[in-house]
């Protein structure tokens, strides 16, 4: 039987009226923020020490930092000090600092660390605006525990919580869960697709409102608002719901760092951030532009992504003092430990003159992203092996500056407005040192060029971030159905 136009009116009248002032709320949102000028996004790497190799040796740092909750502590506040978006903790399933030559892995501070999401419960504790980012694995994981850890920490911290998706490379890591070594790059990949995907419709199980916990009529949650996942896939089966209601941010960022060609196309299916790493403007330009080029074939925008490359920024009041600075660690780089660094990518140069060139590496390895930008280092700046493990102390294969305040805004600026990054994701030299100069020094100089917020936009990552609510599917289909019913009936 047809359904009278009057009553699809009537029936709409109520939805309607919610879509619509849903509608007007997020368009004034979203039209906000485009009136608004680009601002830079900042995150910081705060794992362990610091990132150069000799941070624990810094004469001001505590050398046993990365064990101690006091020290997370210190960056995490430094870093909401600074506005900045986000903290980011890197993590793998094991060591990954090789031991070769011999002795390396026990000349660093690489080795041991806090498990990040037991850390960044903690650290949500002591702060209020700062994202919270960590890395979990998807090669030795399953999507339940990941989906219901990171929704967890979301409502802990009120909508601060992200997810860097990786997937572990090293022997050593699958050491540790029976294997002899990592699976192949493109089992790892297929498998992270799926993970992704099944994650996402977990933190999906709940609809926004769908607890209503009524004491008075004993209704708890709306049966009809919750939804079972029952996937069905290549590598997981999943029923579902989640035992976690919908997030405050609707869902975790998704953040991702991979370079290959399969992370790439992971990051534009799937990644609200990315950290990349390149050394020279026209790299970070291509990847930019690569990546960003492919969402359009997932139905996303370029906007939806924040592609944020690694910098190494390193300040003082002059040029000298920067440098100063950074020498101090430099100095106290061992030549045990900068092989170590080499050795995961190049294989193990111990037998060769430190001052002496860079060798071609053995098979396999110009295929990881980290040692084809160290060889094209060496080979761009005629680098002997010394040199090279001296370059890549501090920023590990991303760009270093080291310079006066202006130096490192003006270098930020460049890539910024020359369409190779969206924001930066901080790797200070030692820690908190390292950060508390860049909030105290750099921070100032980029909000006086108007290209840095000076007080946090909204109270959740994906605000501060300027990216926007995620519709819940069944939401979205209601609407559309709303949408054409109210079309059908003014025809």
């Amino acid at each position: 039987m047809d359904t009278p136009a009057s009553w699809v009116l009537d029936c709409a009248a109520d939805l309607r009226a919610a879509v619509s002032g849903m509608a007007i709320a997020r368009g004034s949102r979203r039209s906000i923020r485009m009136a608004s000028p680009r601002k830079i996004r900042l995150g910081v790497s705060m794992i362990g020490m610091g990132y150069h190799l000799a941070a624990w040796r810094h004469p001001q740092a505590s050398a046993g930092g990365n064990m101690e909750l006091q020290h997370a502590v210190r960056v995490t506040q430094a870093a909401e000090r600074g506005l900045l978006d986000m903290a980011f903790l890197a993590d793998g399933v094991g060591i990954r600092f090789n031991d070769v030559p011999k002795g390396a892995l026990s000349h660093t501070c690489k080795n041991v660390q806090f498990e990040p999401l037991t850390l960044l419960s903690a650290l949500a504790m002591v702060t209020n605006h700062v994202g919270l980012v960590a890395t979990a694995s998807t090669t030795y994981n399953e999507p339940y525990h990941i989906a219901r850890k990171f929704a967890s920490l979301d409502h802990i911290s009120g909508g601060r919580a992200g997810w860097n998706v990786v997937t572990s490379a090293t022997d050593m890591e699958a050491q540790n869960f029976g294997l002899v070594g990592a699976p192949p790059k493109t089992g790892r990949y297929d498998r992270a697709v799926e993970f992704v995907e099944v994650v996402k419709g977990l933190w999906d199980s709940w609809e926004d409102d769908a607890f209503i916990r009524d004491q008075a009529s004993g209704l708890n949650y709306h049966p009809d608002k919750v939804h079972p996942l029952h996937h069905e896939g290549k590598h997981f089966r999943v029923a579902g719901p989640l035992n976690v209601q919908r997030t405050p941010q609707g869902r975790p960022i998704i953040v991702q760092a991979g370079a290959s060609e399969d992370g790439r196309e992971l990051a534009a299916a799937t990644a609200d951030v990315v950290y990349a790493a390149a050394q020279t403007l026209e790299d970070a330009r291509a990847y930019y532009t690569d990546v960003k080029g492919r969402m359009a074939k997932y139905g996303r925008e370029p906007g939806q992504l924040k592609i944020m490359p690694g910098i190494m920024a390193v300040p003082g009041r002059t040029r000298q003092e920067a440098q100063d600075s950074y020498q101090v660690l430099q100095d106290l780089v061992q030549p045990v430990v900068g092989l170590g660094a080499l050795a995961n990518y190049l294989g193990d140069l111990s037998d060769h003159d430190l001052d002496g060139p860079v060798p071609e590496p053995p098979a396999g390895a110009r295929d990881h992203s980290r040692g084809q930008i160290f060889l094209e280092m060496a080979r761009r700046g005629n680098l002997s092996i010394r040199q090279l493990y001296l370059s890549i102390a501090g920023g590990n294969g991303h760009r270093t500056v080291v310079g006066t305040p202006a130096d490192i805004v003006d270098a930020m600026e460049e890539w910024f407005h020359g369409e190779a990054a969206d924001g930066f994701n901080l790797l200070p030299p030692w820690l908190p040192g390292g950060l508390d100069d860049v909030v105290d020094q750099v921070i100032p100089e980029m909000q006086r060029r108007g290209l840095y917020r000076t007080a946090y936009e909204g109270r959740t990552l994906r605000e501060n971030l300027g990216l926007d609510w995620p519709e819940h599917p069944a939401a979205a289909r209601r609407r559309a159905a709303v949408a054409q019913a109210l079309g059908s009936a003014a025809q």
